[in-house]
């Protein structure tokens, strides 16, 4: 018996080809139809006398339900990115009033004193805060003894200060034994305003700065 393969100038492929084209960016429900409406032309124009193998339809399946459960997965994730910086904006309008801690070195002098903070990622034998003028000149020295690891705030009085108070910053040094601990200077300020920008909040500080939410360290 022979069997006769016919061929044909039309392309059995130009109008599934034409609407899978015409639903890449549709739903996952669509690309699920117009594969199996490829698959069955497939099959259908096939040699007879070399059919597509079982594993293949079964890869193909497999890769288009992958495809599919992506493209879900992608939507999911969007609309929970979006209820996410919607619920950000909330809790950050809440902070305006609120005083925050942040990672900077500069000091501000309320009634002749000022306050700021330091963290340390593990325990020291011996910690110490220069305050410097805005020069960078050394004007006074805290000597603060045994500190653990975390956060420690400090306070500072200005009397005597020749340089004036402006400009006015400080830094930390840790040691343990002879080996240095490593340290963040950290600030307060207080919140003004909350704004946002694309997926990120904002907090607009009373120092005139802008700073993202996520550089909080400590609300009070």
């Amino acid at each position: 018996m022979t069997t006769t393969v016919s061929s044909s100038t039309t392309d059995p492929y130009a109008a599934i080809n034409g609407s899978a084209a015409a639903s890449q960016s549709g739903s996952p429900q669509d690309m699920s139809a117009t594969f199996l409406k490829l698959l069955v032309t497939q099959m259908q124009n096939q040699d007879p006398l070399n059919p597509m193998d079982n594993a293949q339809v079964t890869s193909q399946m497999a890769q288009i339900n992958t495809v599919s459960g992506i493209q879900q997965l992608n939507t999911t994730m969007t609309a929970m990115n979006g209820q996410f910086t919607q619920m950000q904006a909330l809790q950050g309008a809440s902070l305006v009033g609120h005083k925050v801690l942040l990672q900077g070195n500069t000091l501000s002098v309320a009634n002749g004193t000022a306050t700021a903070g330091f963290e340390l990622t593990g325990p020291a034998d011996q910690v110490k805060v220069e305050v410097l003028s805005s020069s960078g000149r050394v004007i006074d020295t805290l000597q603060l003894g045994a500190q653990g690891a975390g956060q420690h705030g400090f306070q500072w009085t200005a009397n005597g200060v020749s340089d004036g108070t402006a400009g006015l910053s400080f830094r930390v040094t840790a040691t343990a034994g002879a080996a240095t601990v490593p340290s963040t200077p950290l600030v307060g300020d207080v919140v003004s305003a909350v704004s946002t920008s694309g997926n990120t909040i904002n907090l607009e500080l009373a120092s005139g700065n802008t700073v993202p939410y996520s550089s909080v360290k400590a609300i009070s």
